[in-house]
């Protein structure tokens, strides 16, 4: 059954963010996981919603002119280095036409706010869209332009909303919250491995926000080599009592899916059990509190062949049906792609966990993960006057 009350943000365009052939962050994966949801009739054309690219002064709401101008000219003068600025790095290098290509990514999250805001859909999804890592004045892990920040200032400028924001992806969303460290009205949540061995090292559990903005900042950092159960564990624990406390009119959600275990670039230790959870728990919360208004959208990712499609794929199933995909992947996809893996494809929606590495430190991560959410979330304690266990 599905729902005429989703809508699927999606433009070819989106494929044309493309550093070069060897960098990790591919696009690919946004094709791969389109063409799985219509092989499997999760996704219809009726849903699919093409954005418009908008006009270059969507981005001054949130970077500045001089980056700007900055990103237009490497697109432009191709090799460019502006290292100041963030571009012509290892992580974010220049490639021509990414102004472009980094504008009809804030459109897409612009227009899957819109689709909500507008009472055209409940829940939109940008998988083209989540650069959680783009400041203000510069590029910055894989991020040129930030278009959740650009999107959550979008929705509060308009629609004069409150915001909570809730990122799960394995890096921790430093450029979201750095935007509105200092606002009341957008509760900045980060689910993240911690930053003493990964990038971009923020994220601790003290950042709290600053201003009028003191308390709308939570940091939960998780130990290296977390698995599914304390990720969960943590986050369910931790996001209701959140949203409770901020009483949100809308929630942005980024799903990086980097936290699976076959990710090269991190070291958490999830399955693909993971992505089918996270989504349910937060379309429980956008029904509790916000009518079902919710944007989600994508983010990290690098194994994007055995593990981005399946997971973004559940990511859709669960905010238009709430319900996931179940059993084998569509032999056809499997034929289509799996000339072009290095890598054998998975052939179910869950993990056969044949290369799943056992933790010897189980228990003691869990504990040090259990530890760290409950300091956090002592701030809600004394605010309300009451104790989370």
């Amino acid at each position: 059954m599905k729902s005429e009350n989703t809508a699927f943000i999606y433009t070819d365009d989106f494929l044309d963010y493309s550093f070069h052939e060897e960098h990790p962050f591919n696009q690919k994966r946004l094709l791969l996981t389109k063409e799985l949801l219509e092989i499997s009739k999760g996704l219809t054309k009726e849903q699919i919603v093409q954005p418009a690219q908008l006009d270059e002064g969507i981005l001054y709401s949130i970077h500045d002119k001089d980056y700007i101008q900055t990103v237009k000219k490497a697109s432009i003068n191709h090799p460019a280095s502006y290292e100041s600025y963030g571009i012509g790095t290892h992580d974010t290098p220049s490639f021509p036409g990414m102004f472009d290509a980094s504008l009809i990514s804030v459109s897409g999250s612009v227009e899957a706010c819109e689709q909500v805001m507008a009472g055209n859909v409940t829940h939109a999804l940008n998988l083209g869209g989540g650069l959680h890592h783009g400041f203000p004045n510069r590029a910055s892990g894989f991020c040129i332009f930030n278009d959740i920040a650009i999107a959550i200032q979008h929705l509060r400028k308009r629609d004069d909303v409150k915001v909570l924001y809730i990122d799960t992806d394995a890096h921790h969303g430093d450029g979201v919250q750095h935007c509105f460290y200092d606002d009341p009205n957008v509760c900045t949540v980060s689910f993240h491995e911690t930053g003493r061995y990964l990038y971009p090292g923020t994220g601790k559990t003290s950042e709290r926000g600053i201003k009028e903005g003191f308390g709308y900042s939570f940091n939960f950092p998780l130990d290296a080599f977390t698995e599914d159960d304390s990720f969960l564990e943590v986050f369910h624990s931790s996001i209701e009592k959140i949203a409770e406390y901020f009483q949100p009119d809308i929630i942005v959600s980024q799903h990086g899916v980097d936290s699976h275990y076959l990710d090269p670039l991190t070291h958490l230790h999830g399955t693909l059990h993971l992505f089918e959870e996270i989504p349910k728990i937060i379309h429980q919360l956008a029904h509790q509190f916000c009518h079902g208004k919710w944007v989600a959208l994508g983010g990290g990712g690098y194994d994007i062949w055995r593990v981005v499609p399946r997971a973004w794929s559940q990511l859709w199933q669960v905010m238009n049906t709430n319900e996931t995909f179940q059993g084998r992947i569509p032999q056809s996809w499997l034929d289509k792609w799996q000339k072009d893996s290095p890598v054998l494809l998975s052939n179910t929606w869950h993990d056969s966990l044949q290369d799943y590495r056992e933790i010897p430190r189980r228990k003691e991560i869990e504990e040090n993960n259990r530890r760290m959410y409950q300091q956090v979330l002592k701030f809600i304690n004394n605010k309300k006057g009451r104790k989370y266990d």
